[in-house]
């Protein structure tokens, strides 16, 4: 994947460019498209390679939009993005603007990963604590993942906080190799 600089420059052309109103269908219609190009691999070559012009891009992202439904402001955006050669970064660039959304909201988004599904009394403790910590009204997005074996994790903004088996035996292993 190619580097692109200036993604939250990207970013915050969008946000200046839509309604605040607009902004969280918008974010999602960007998601399906950054969706899109993760997993099918000929639709990324089409819109980030040089090897397919302009014109061929536009039409792809006019065809596509009209299927999808997906708003004028947010194809306008998609073809100034393919004007500028930055399709590359369009997962870098969607995230950039979901954070500076959520800052603009004075929101952030937690991901918590855990082994198994987290109760609703326990989700409502995990909210209160991370706005106590983090001092915003907080997202939670769940992630399960088995080998975790226990405990949780949680990614907020750049912070992580591990509290599962697998990263405390991760910390005695580096501390057992330190010495």
């Amino acid at each position: 994947m190619r580097n692109v600089k200036g993604v939250k420059r990207y970013a915050k052309q969008f946000l200046s460019s839509i309604d605040v109103g607009e902004i969280p269908q918008a974010i999602e219609q960007l998601n399906a498209i950054s969706s899109l190009m993760e997993k099918d691999r000929s639709f990324r070559n089409l819109m980030a390679s040089p090897i397919f012009n302009e014109d061929e891009r536009q039409k792809t992202i006019n065809f596509i939009s009209q299927k999808a439904g997906i708003s004028a402001k947010v194809v306008k955006y998609l073809q100034y993005l393919s004007d500028e050669k930055v399709m590359a970064a369009m997962t870098e660039i969607v995230r950039s603007i979901t954070v500076l959304y959520l800052e603009m909201k004075k929101r952030a988004k937690a991901v918590v990963t855990s082994p198994v599904r987290i109760s609703k009394d326990y989700e409502a403790k995990l909210v209160s604590s991370l706005k106590r910590i983090t001092g915003r009204d907080v997202d939670l997005e769940f992630v399960i993942d088995p080998s975790l074996l226990g405990g949780i994790r949680i990614k907020v903004g750049s912070t992580m906080y591990d509290s599962s088996i697998k990263g405390q035996l991760g910390l005695l292993r580096d501390k057992l190799i330190k010495g």
